[in-house]
């Protein structure tokens, strides 16, 4: 597996990471056995960047990552922010953040963070700017390494990397969601902020395995959230409407190269960008991770295509797309 810098952290991590929402049911039901064979498969793939949250299923996750017993060479990152009894209506001050962030330590059973991520917090709060400050006396105090942010869009992004010390950034990116290779990551390859790229199949529309018929479990934000009803509708089809989506993910099949599974074409599309520092994926079975690590060993895309699927981004993508980007 190759291996990018991310950012200030200076860790050298596998192109392809490992998302962790589903561990704790964000994809419906997922047994105990399953996420630990997920784990594993993480392990013999040398993917050795793990992100998680401290919400997800209300610290499964990270209690599952926990008690994971080989985790050598592995960073484990997580997030924060968005845990309602924690941080009523984002009410967030200095105490709550240690609480929470000392949960997690408890959680993952290690004596610090390697990374800890503010969770998709109000703009508000990120161009305050306090917060970080707070995070910086937390590195101080030694609760946590380094420190980021993920967001929802390209301007929060900007704003978030107004804070010197941010290390990395955590965006929605993907062929169904282009806009940040325009500004975002030029200016993150200058300030030496590594970006995680989420969402990077639009919660797999972009796996082109799904029909406009297509059923999700109730507990699958791609299910309760596909208009945005829980949370920003950016997390769930990259704000896009699922049949909207189906639709167009049908056209891009025609783009692939030959023998290109066109999930491999969105991996590579965003791997192919020098500013990305690693891409993760939340996988329900071990093989779809094995399958994420193949299209590391695709060639770049040629110059051609690429243009080509800029070109339908602006002319049949962003047109449909919800919400702010």
């Amino acid at each position: 597996m190759e291996q990018r810098r991310l950012g200030k952290t200076g860790f050298s991590v596998s192109e392809i990471g490992l998302g962790c929402w589903q561990l704790g049911g964000g994809f419906g039901p997922l047994a105990d056995t399953t996420a630990n064979a997920i784990l594993k498969q993480a392990r013999h793939l040398e993917v050795n960047l793990w992100d998680t949250a401290d919400v997800y299923g209300g610290g499964k996750s990270e209690q599952l990552i926990g008690d994971f017993a080989d985790r050598r060479g592995v960073h484990v990152i997580t997030k924060f922010g968005r845990n309602g009894e924690l941080f009523p209506r984002f009410r967030v001050t200095k105490a709550k953040v240690k609480e929470s962030l000392e949960g997690s330590v408890r959680r993952l059973k290690v004596e610090a963070l390697d990374l800890v991520q503010l969770h998709c917090l109000p703009r508000e709060l990120l161009a305050d700017g306090e917060i970080f400050e707070w995070l910086v006396d937390l590195r101080r105090d030694g609760l946590i390494r380094n420190f980021g942010a993920s967001v929802e869009t390209v301007e929060e992004g900007l704003i978030a990397m107004r804070h010197p010390h941010l290390a990395t950034l955590q965006i929605i990116f993907n062929l169904f969601r282009q806009d940040a290779a325009e500004e975002l990551l030029p200016t993150a390859q200058r300030n030496d902020v590594g970006i995680i790229v989420r969402l990077p199949l639009a919660s797999g529309l972009l796996s082109g395995k799904f029909g406009k018929n297509q059923q999700f479990a109730p507990q699958d934000h791609r299910n309760f959230n596909r208009d945005g009803d829980s949370f920003n509708v950016g997390e769930t089809f990259s704000g896009l409407p699922f049949e909207k989506g189906v639709e167009l993910t049908d056209t891009l099949k025609g783009f692939a190269p030959k023998n290109w599974p066109l999930a491999h074409v969105a991996l590579r599309w965003i791997l192919d960008h020098p500013a990305v520092s690693t891409v993760i994926a939340g996988v329900s079975r071990p093989d779809q991770l094995a399958d994420n690590v193949t299209a590391t060993r695709r060639e770049p895309l040629e110059e051609s295509l690429r243009e080509r699927l800029a070109e339908f981004y602006v002319e049949r993508v962003r047109p449909s797309v919800r919400g702010e980007i």
